[in-house]
């Protein structure tokens, strides 16, 4: 299924679950780092309005910020935070947990 593109000042229920159902979070201090994630490489280009975080799975709902409130680097790739994110998140988790591969379902979903 092709994934909608994330794009400037439209709404979105992102989520995503762990791969094979397991937990993405183990312990109280991951949904800490998660957040802390969020801050440094989402809040730039996107407003959360509402997040739910489980232990297999997470939903946000966001808004991409308007096109001219974006920096140069993210009006046209908008998805590129996103990734780092999710890329930061899955190696803090692997690392501190002494694992290798990936943490999360294929790519994660979004719907406007």
């Amino acid at each position: 299924m092709k994934q909608d593109v994330l794009e400037p000042g439209a709404t979105y229920h992102v989520f995503n679950r762990g791969n094979n159902k397991e937990d993405i979070f183990k312990e109280e201090e991951n949904y800490f780092y998660f957040l802390k994630l969020i801050r440094i490489h989402l809040l730039p280009v996107c407003d959360i309005y509402a997040y739910s975080l489980f232990g297999n799975h997470f939903h946000l709902l966001l808004k991409i910020k308007e096109r001219e409130e974006l920096s140069s680097i993210h009006q046209d790739k908008t998805h590129l935070p996103f990734s780092n994110f999710f890329n930061a998140y899955t190696k803090g988790i692997n690392k501190k947990y002494n694992r290798t591969g990936s943490l999360f379902q294929e790519h994660f979903k979004r719907s406007r």
